[in-house]
């Protein structure tokens, strides 16, 4: 694959100027992210960053009692693995793919490397981290204060913006463990949506049939989301 195509897999990718990209292309690896593929664990050495291109994958916090939540998602336009150059080589949280796909990943110590060159690249991940703090603290804020049918749209919006289909992969079971709910609530939900005319579910598989259906079914939140990345990412495309 040459390098042109490579950069289009990912948003970040496109906006890592010529120099430092000639140093970075080299060393990423393509790799396949199937569905629940555990990508690190809390407190584990986190060996490599990930940067999904058709893979989405879902931050999470687990609970002693075993249940978990979601505090993020990563899809195309970022990076997984921002404890790296963060200073610290782990994390509480756990990273899982919950949309199959594949992605790219470098070793953490040469991504390190060009991180503390202090240059373009540093500027970029601190701009995206910013980004993605914001859709950790919106999250919160979502489900806290909002219904199961606002996040369960809200979760379906922020995915589709991480992809570039209109398709899911992605059984009720594991959208509970995201969303922190019982999946009896994500079956009422997507049942309402289907009904709707907004999405089409069958099997595991998500058809989004109504993408300003869901907009204006979701809250604030989304777009809270979704203003901030584009303002720190320009070259992200708008959807």
């Amino acid at each position: 694959m040459g390098t042109k195509s490579l950069k289009d897999q990912n948003y970040l990718f496109q906006s890592i100027p010529a120099t430092e990209w000639e140093r970075l292309f080299e060393h990423l690896e393509e790799i396949d992210l199937p569905l629940g593929k555990v990508l690190y664990e809390p407190g584990t050495k986190m060996r490599h960053v990930y940067f999904p291109s058709t893979a989405i994958v879902s931050l999470l916090y687990a609970l002693e009692n075993g249940s978990s939540a979601e505090i993020a998602v990563v899809g195309n336009e970022g990076v997984v693995g921002i404890s790296i150059f963060m200073g610290g080589e782990s994390t509480s949280s756990r990273a899982v793919v919950q949309s199959a796909g594949r992605g790219y990943r470098i070793k953490s110590s040469i991504f390190l490397e060009e991180f503390n060159r202090a240059g373009p690249v540093m500027h970029l991940l601190l701009r995206y981290t910013q980004a993605l703090i914001t859709q950790m603290s919106q999250t919160a804020v979502c489900n806290r204060h909002h219904t199961l049918d606002q996040q369960f749209c809200r979760w379906l919006l922020l995915s589709l913006d991480r992809l570039s289909t209109n398709e899911l992969i992605m059984t009720q079971e594991l959208i509970a463990n995201m969303l922190g709910v019982r999946r009896e609530g994500v079956t009422e939900a997507a049942l309402k949506m289907q009904k709707a005319g907004l999405i089409k579910y069958a099997r595991g598989h998500i058809s989004i049939l109504d993408r300003l259906g869901l907009e204006s079914r979701t809250c604030e939140c989304y777009q809270v989301v979704k203003s901030e990345y584009d303002r720190l990412l320009p070259l992200k495309m708008a959807v």
